[in-house]
């Protein structure tokens, strides 16, 4: 049986995958300095590291910003182009089997994709994401390198710089732990170490993702969260939307492979009955 490519293209990052016989194909990531290049760079990056060839591909699926700059068929291959926010809740879908649900896509920003059994919607997102991280990384560390980031966050103390429920109570509020955010960077009154401001951005924007998130769910009967996109790499998310899950009730999901969830759900599209548009 021939194989299904998905696509994902971001503004410079793509990520790729296939299905061969219902089976997922090594997934591929490549970065270059504009959509085309890094487009091409994953799909010769996949096509040789699953040693396949170009005839063993039967369509390729493209979703994404990046998409919008492809307007020709890829070698000759069938190609087409699909709602990304369709891909978000497929690709959710495909990692848990759960029929409702919220995707939750922590790229440059954060949107939120509601899933009832068939239906997929876009019911909005926010602006904060890995965009928020870098710039304010850049701004107050002088780095947008995301290893060197982790690095300093891995190293930080949250308590010097968010204001908790215990700086201003001496008992828990209800529903709230004494450890609880008060106020993000609200203790900061004067110099702080850079290990401290990493970990205060970094906690500041999975921590109002994931808020955002449940509050998203508040008008219907949805507790369970899939998190999926670049965000997923921070090894802070576990103990941040483990901390909500105990406040909130809910249940945040962080799969094996998040980060190519959008991929996943666009190779997905046609066997799902969703719509796509070939490009001729």
């Amino acid at each position: 049986m021939k194989i299904t490519i998905g696509i994902d293209i971001g503004g410079s990052t793509t990520k790729i995958v296939g299905f061969q016989d219902h089976k997922l194909k090594i997934p591929t990531v490549v970065k270059a300095d504009n959509p085309i290049a890094s487009l091409f760079g994953a799909l010769g990056k996949f096509i040789y590291d699953n040693n396949i060839q170009l005839t063993d591909i039967e369509k390729i699926m493209l979703t994404g910003v990046g998409s919008a700059y492809v307007e020709q068929p890829l070698y000759g291959i069938p190609t087409y182009k699909v709602n990304e926010f369709i891909s978000n809740g497929l690709g959710g879908q495909y990692f848990t089997g759960l029929k409702d649900l919220i995707v939750v896509s922590m790229g440059t920003g954060t949107s939120l994709v509601q899933v009832n059994g068939d239906k997929i919607s876009h019911t909005g997102g926010i602006g904060i994401g890995g965009g928020t991280i870098l710039g304010l990384s850049s701004l107050l560390l002088k780095t947008q390198d995301i290893s060197q980031i982790m690095d300093l966050a891995s190293k930080g103390n949250l308590r010097n710089i968010d204001l908790q429920i215990q700086d201003i109570s001496k008992d828990a509020l209800p529903g709230l732990p004494l450890t609880a955010t008060a106020s993000n960077f609200g203790k900061v009154r004067n110099l702080v170490s850079e290990e401290d401001i990493a970990i205060g951005i970094i906690h500041m924007v999975l921590q109002v993702i994931g808020k955002s998130a449940i509050l998203s769910s508040l008008n219907s009967n949805i507790h369970d969260f899939v998190m999926t996109g670049n965000l997923v790499k921070f090894p802070q998310c576990k103990e941040i939307f483990q901390s909500l899950e105990t406040m909130f009730d809910v249940h945040f999901i962080i799969p094996e492979q998040a980060e190519y969830s959008t991929a996943i759900g666009a190779a997905l599209t046609e066997e799902r009955g969703m719509d796509m548009k070939q490009i001729l």
